[in-house]
């Protein structure tokens, strides 16, 4: 049902003893080439090449890399997009502003749909997107925008304020906290005591 392309790099995990291959992640997927017989590609990503999500990651810590399987396939007549992402990205807690691991680990399965018709044929829960939205127009050949897509799903998968479970937040106290001399609220009532 599907193959992966022989003009496509593959880094799949064969044995525990070989290392996986870092390739380039394809930016699109030709939907006129791939739709019908599937496209399957897995890899390892480093998370700074997704330029939207590099913006919101720290510097002050090494970013691991993440393992990435997607397949383009077919199933009644619909046309899905399905991956896989493996691994975790360091974000500024923003408490305490130390490196934060944000786990995004995640399965997403996407129908793909030709118009809004065919949204009576899919299941009430299935996450979906009209192929219009997600095509690149730059071209005449029908571009499904891979790398896009992967990274809208880790942006969704990241929390808006990132913290640590346990963050007290840091503050730091330059000089002395003046003491105030507060009146006691009940004072007044004990002085009204004696003239009742």
């Amino acid at each position: 049902m599907s193959s992966t392309p022989a003009n496509k790099p593959s880094a799949v995990h064969t044995g525990a003893t070989q290392a996986s291959i870092l390739v380039d992640m394809p930016e699109h997927i030709s939907l006129d080439k791939w739709a019908d017989s599937g496209f399957e590609w897995q890899g390892e990503v480093v998370p700074t090449t997704f330029s939207r999500l590099a913006a919101q990651l720290t510097t002050e810590h090494e970013q691991p890399k993440l393992q990435i399987d997607a397949k383009l396939y077919r199933r009644n007549n619909v046309l899905h997009l399905a991956f896989k992402t493996t691994g975790e990205v360091w974000l500024n807690c923003q408490r305490c502003l130390q490196p934060v691991a944000i786990d995004i680990t995640d399965d997403c399965d996407i129908a793909l749909l030709d118009d809004e018709s065919q949204v009576r044929i899919v299941n009430e829960e299935q996450d979906y997107l009209l192929l219009n939205e997600v095509i690149s127009d730059q071209t005449p050949e029908r571009l499904l925008l891979l790398k896009n897509l992967v990274e809208d799903e880790i942006l969704l998968k990241i929390p808006m304020a990132a913290k640590h479970d346990d963050c007290e937040m840091a503050v730091e106290q330059v000089g002395d906290i003046p003491e105030e001399e507060t009146e006691n609220p009940f004072a007044a009532l004990a002085a009204l005591k004696g003239k009742l």
